[in-house]
């Protein structure tokens, strides 16, 4: 017999949808899921043991995701779509998982396949939102062409297409063109990244992050911006949250913290407000994060859209919830309540 709640209803059964924690993860070059982010996962659970009105299950072996999904799909009321990692840990497979849902005619969380794909490419979205919102200045280049001459250093050199930072290290800010010539190099090389590359004006500014859950503009909450906080780098490292921030354990950058943004009012209302203009312009869904950074004159330029952010404990999203004194099941329920919301559940 199914279990009831204490409200006396069966609870909603609900499909959790994460990456294959035994299958390599691409931006790790052929490493698997660290134990930090199996514990992660575990904290996951936990927090959605909570919620007495659910039932989850947990779908995390893609190549048995039809079948499972197939099996499940006239008991459950919609998938909670966590798999940031992309249809068998690949990044570049991240929309591949709504538009498979879609298909299935399964209900989701979050961004429909469209938005993710289209988000993916850094430069589309640049020059898609550059006359709705500031973004830095940029140039972009693809293999066999020269590279730019007029460039006005320093930048940082980035892949268009890419998640997880996967591409963007210490040695990807650039102030000559020597070093320009070393971080495209190492970015086809290291990362064997084939396709445009993008140098984009690198702003010394804050580092600012904003979070939204809901759905603009009938409701909504934006969390408090975090920043970065750079202050335990060594002075010649570049101020920048990148591929060894997040992957490699033992470097520096592992050791930064994210503290609450120093804005002005007017400041985080102007931020705000192009954030809430980019959730609408882009169809994003439910939930999103955005990263912006300052310049010297302390001018917001957008540096990337997040149409499925990442949703761990620990995470950004995470943090700006909880300085807006939201726990983090209360961040998770929040986004299952806003879809329900939206899918009319």
């Amino acid at each position: 017999m199914e279990n009831v709640s204490k409200t006396g209803l069966q609870p909603k059964k609900v499909a959790v949808l994460l990456g294959d924690l035994n299958s390599p993860h691409s931006i790790k070059k052929g490493v698997t899921f660290f134990e930090e982010e199996k514990e992660t996962i575990s904290r996951l659970k936990e927090a959605l043991n909570e919620f007495e009105e659910y039932k989850f299950i947990y779908l995390e072996n893609h190549s048995t995701l039809r079948k499972d999904l197939v099996k499940n799909r006239d008991e459950i009321k919609y998938v909670l779509n966590l798999c940031d990692e992309g249809m068998n840990n690949k990044p570049s497979r991240e929309a591949d998982i709504p538009r498979f849902l879609s298909k299935l005619r399964i209900p989701y969380t979050g961004a429909e396949a469209g938005c993710i794909k289209f988000c993916y490419d850094k430069w589309k979205v640049r020059n898609h939102v550059k006359d709705m919102v500031p973004v830095p200045r940029a140039y972009i280049f693809g293999r066999g062409d020269k590279l730019e001459t007029k460039i006005n250093f320093p930048v940082i050199i980035k892949p268009t297409r890419g998640d997880g930072s996967s591409g963007i290290t210490k040695q990807s800010v650039v102030r000559d063109k020597i070093s320009l010539r070393d971080a495209v190099s190492m970015l086809r090389e290291e990362f064997s990244y084939k396709g445009k590359i993008m140098a984009e004006e690198f702003l010394e500014g804050d580092d600012i992050s904003v979070g939204i859950i809901g759905n603009p503009p009938k409701e909504y909450t934006i969390f408090p911006a975090i920043k970065e906080d750079y202050s335990s780098l060594p002075g010649e490292f570049p101020k920048i949250c990148g591929y060894e921030a997040k992957w490699i354990p033992d470097s520096p950058y592992s050791n930064l913290k994210s503290v609450p943004a120093c804005l002005t009012s007017e400041k985080q209302n102007e931020i705000e407000r192009h954030s809430v203009k980019l959730f609408e312009a882009l169809n994003c869904k439910d939930y999103i994060r955005l990263d912006w950074r300052l310049n010297l004159k302390g001018e917001p330029k957008l540096l990337e859209v997040n149409p499925n952010p990442g949703w761990c404990w620990d995470g950004h999203l995470a943090k700006m919830a909880n300085l807006g004194g939201v726990s983090y099941s209360k961040m998770l329920e929040m986004i299952l309540k806003t879809a329900e919301r939206r899918l009319g559940l």
